[in-house]
């Protein structure tokens, strides 16, 4: 199957460190994920890290797509003016799942924040059907995740 690759970027008032914290936060999934789709956390760690798992559903619907992702190769936001993390799907929806997260500070108040994510639809004709639907709402999925992300973290001087 084809490897696929998307790729968003935004910027958010808010400084580096608060953006990198939110976006670490298991919590946040679900205050930034559109409606109609529902997340339902299973199991998580409050703050995300290096081999951290997230088990959770995504109801689409009266659709659940189950879901393990591990948190990889996390880097702090200390010296380097930047903060990353790879969420990699461990079983779900697409025969493979790799969503990296960079937050780069552009100032000591505004972080740009880009998403870049690499997918393989599953070979199994069902689950190739959904990773294809999830993969076409992907530009509408990280455009309400930026507008979602801005509302909730105003600056703070």
């Amino acid at each position: 199957m084809t490897l696929k690759m998307y790729r968003h970027t935004f910027t958010v008032a808010a400084p580096l460190a608060q953006v990198a914290a939110f976006h670490q936060n298991a919590g946040s999934m679900a205050a930034i994920t559109p409606p109609p789709i529902i997340v339902q956390m299973h199991a998580a760690p409050p703050q995300l890290a290096n081999g951290a798992e997230m088990a959770f559903t995504l109801w689409l619907g009266p659709l659940p797509l189950r879901w393990l992702a591990r948190i990889e190769k996390v880097t702090e936001p200390k010296t380097a003016g930047y903060a990353s993390f790879v969420d990699r799907q461990i079983r779900g929806p697409f025969a493979c799942w790799q969503h990296t997260h960079t937050f780069r500070a552009i100032d000591a108040y505004n972080t740009q924040v880009i998403d870049e994510v690499q997918a393989e639809l599953h070979p199994q004709p069902w689950r190739r059907l959904v990773g294809m639907a999830l993969w076409w709402g992907l530009p509408l999925l990280f455009a309400f995740r930026a507008w979602k992300t801005r509302r909730l973290l105003p600056v703070t001087a």
